[in-house]
C-alpha cells in the first residue's frame, strides 16, 4: 500500500466533531440559557436509547450539581464549571460504538491514588446507575 492510500487518520464522524468544536470556540462563552438550548438540541437529535439516557443524565446533573453550566463540547452534551468542561455524554451511535459514554475531563476531581477511571460505558440507566452518576458528579466538582 502506498502512503497516499493509507486510511484516513480521523473518521468522518471525528472530523465532524472537531468542526463542531471549532464553531463552539469561535462562538465563545454562552449564557446559561443558550448553553442549555444547545445541549437540549443535541440530545433531541440523538436516537433512542441514547437520547433517553442523555435526558436522565442531564436531569441528574441539574439536581446534583446546579452550579454546572450546560453546554456542548465537540458537539456533545457537556457540563462545565467556571467555563471548563467537567463531564460530557457521548452517544454510542454518534461514533458507532456499542455503548454510550459518560466521561469526565481532567477538571473533574475524581483522583483516587495513581490511577482512576475517567469514562464509563453506559448501556441503560436504572436507580443504581443514577445514584452512582450523582455520586460521581458530586465528587467531580469537589
Amino acid at each position: 500500500m502506498k502512503s497516499r492510500e493509507k486510511a484516513a487518520v480521523f473518521s468522518d464522524d471525528e472530523r465532524a466533531a472537531m468542526k463542531e468544536y471549532i464553531v463552539e470556540k469561535r462562538r465563545g462563552p454562552r449564557k446559561s440559557a443558550d448553553g442549555e438550548s444547545d445541549l437540549m438540541e443535541k440530545i433531541a437529535a440523538m436516537p433512542q436509547p441514547d437520547r433517553g439516557m442523555a435526558e436522565k443524565i442531564h436531569a441528574i446533573i441539574q439536581v446534583t450539581a446546579p452550579e454546572l453550566s450546560p453546554r456542548t463540547w465537540y458537539g456533545m452534551p457537556a457540563w462545565a464549571k467556571d467555563g471548563n468542561v467537567v463531564c460530557f455524554f457521548q452517544s454510542g451511535q454518534k461514533f458507532k460504538t456499542r455503548y454510550a459514554t459518560l466521561g469526565f475531563s481532567d477538571q473533574a476531581k475524581l483522583d483516587d491514588g495513581r490511577m482512576w477511571p475517567s469514562a464509563y460505558a453506559v448501556t441503560d440507566l436504572g436507580p443504581a446507575e443514577e445514584k452512582r452518576i450523582a455520586a460521581l458528579v458530586k465528587k467531580a466538582i469537589g
